[in-house]
């Protein structure tokens, strides 16, 4: 544990909201989400405080970097690219999936013309859809219109009003937006590119090795799968959680 970290008693986080059911608001403004619960318990386990500060989702990693928060929770997929930058502690495993309007026929592997929204700067922007749609032009289709949104929630918004014909997010975003719409979407496909939701820290911090024991405990005692259980996202939990685990 950094001594730094060890004498204030206080971990800090730094998160962007909305990104239900991983973190978001409740109607009284607190923040909470799958996210926060098993955050909260990780800092109970080192004897820390956890003081969640908010940030765009694009700033998290150079505020680590420059020593601002301490740690990022914010649904990031442990990424080749990302560790070049920060080192991560995986702690669930993600894929991405589409949402669309109720009896919809989109398919993600030919959705050439289509409108597709998105978070800005998520893998799914960045990575995802460029490469789908590029394969689109490659084959003589028209390419897909990407829409990205600041946030998670305009983006489904925009399926629910249909300015968009699809969207696309991590599994679990998809699978609670669809819940939260009562009926007006649905999945489109299945769940493809699982890869590992972790938390950045500074590169060659010892805080990692803290995180990573702390989450060994709350995996041995039951209690990682009972906040998981608590989200209905038991699919996506592991047994073994890895420092730079990235996939791609």
């Amino acid at each position: 544990m950094p001594e730094a970290i060890k004498s204030t008693g206080t971990l800090v986080i730094g998160v962007n909201i909305p990104y239900a059911p991983n973190e978001f608001k409740d109607e009284s403004g607190k923040i909470v989400g799958f996210d926060v619960d098993l955050m909260n318990a990780i800092a109970g386990t080192l004897g820390l405080t956890p003081e969640y500060r908010e940030a765009d989702f694009a700033k998290i990693i150079p505020s680590i970097q420059g020593g601002t928060f301490n740690v990022g929770m914010s649904s990031f997929t442990d990424s080749k690219e990302r560790e070049q930058q920060v080192d991560f502690v995986t702690y669930f495993s993600a894929g991405t999936l589409w949402a669309q309007p109720a009896g919809g026929q989109i398919d993600p592997e030919n959705a050439c013309g289509k409108k597709v929204a998105v978070q800005a700067t998520t893998v799914q922007d960045t990575d995802e859809l460029p490469a789908r749609s590029k394969k689109c032009v490659d084959e003589g289709q028209p390419a897909i219109e990407i829409i990205p949104f600041d946030s998670q929630d305009a983006a489904t918004n925009a399926v629910v009003l249909g300015q968009a014909d699809a969207m696309s997010a991590d599994s679990p975003v998809t699978l609670y937006a669809i819940k939260q719409t009562n009926g007006k979407l649905e999945q489109a496909g299945e769940t493809f590119d699982s890869a590992p939701y972790g938390w950045p820290v500074q590169k060659g911090s010892p805080l990692a090795q803290s995180l990573l024991q702390a989450l060994e405990h709350l995996i041995e005692t039951g209690k990682y799968k009972e906040i998981a259980a608590n989200w209905g996202l038991e699919e996506g939990m592991i047994d073994k959680p890895v420092i730079n685990g990235a996939v791609s």
